[in-house]
């Protein structure tokens, strides 16, 4: 297994760790997929994490790379998860433990709260700076998350932002220091367990109905610019 799944208090921690760098292969993210549906029908507030220095690195390269209906079902079940977290009707956590790229960065953007460890990773959206056009999904993710300035440079020029500059980009909610960040991110959860998640739910879903109607028809637009590429 590349994710577990411990339920205490309310909370369910979600925790990625591949042994390597916690790429969203077709294996994580289908881990991710079941460890939600556990804490959909647990009622529980999550709590999603990674490893000890690194969140995750993005999409498997090697699958994205060899195209076919292997790139294409990893990409869209990439998004759809985002989309997922981004109207999970219970809270979610996120903390990020270190460099979050690409699909790493997307993910992290759908949490309700993103805290952060201190150090000196990365957050990036790194697609232009290794030739690859930002999804659409991934640009209605950012847009809905990410102060206007930090929103063009991580686009269009791929910046990479540091703890304290990803906190003012709208990356990140905030940052503690790393041997913290795991009770400081529990904490939190813990708190928000004492939600009404009734109300929690409906008023998530109104104050993002744009952004997730957005991030729901670029999915389908991306899946048919690929397919059209991988036609050609």
């Amino acid at each position: 297994m590349v994710v577990t799944y411990t339920l205490e208090r309310s909370v369910a921690t979600i925790a990625m760790d591949d042994g390597k760098v916690n790429v969203m292969s077709p294996r994580m993210l289908a881990e991710l997929d079941a460890a939600l549906d556990r804490a959909l029908a647990d009622r529980a507030v999550v709590l999603l994490t990674g490893r000890e220095g690194l969140f995750s690195a993005g999409f498997d390269l090697p699958t994205l790379r060899a195209g076919g209906a292997a790139a294409l079902d990893m990409v869209r079940s990439g998004f759809e998860l985002a989309a997922r977290l981004l109207s999970f009707p219970y809270p979610v956590v996120v903390a990020c433990t270190g460099h979050a790229i690409a699909m790493g960065s997307f993910l992290l953007v759908a949490g309700d709260h993103r805290m952060g460890a201190t150090g000196s990773y990365r957050i990036s959206a790194n697609e232009v700076a290794i030739g690859i056009t930002v999804p659409r999904a991934a640009v209605e993710l950012l847009r809905q998350r990410l102060t206007p300035a930090a929103f063009n440079r991580a686009v269009t020029l791929a910046e990479a932002f540091e703890p304290e500059g990803a906190v003012a980009a709208g990356f990140l909610d905030q940052i503690v220091p790393a041997t913290e960040l795991a009770e400081a991110a529990r904490t939190a959860a813990v708190a928000m367990a004492g939600l009404d998640m009734e109300a929690h739910a409906a008023t998530k879903l109104r104050a993002r109905e744009g952004a997730l109607a957005g991030v729901r028809q670029a999915i389908d637009a991306d899946s048919l610019t690929f397919r059209a590429g991988a036609a050609r």
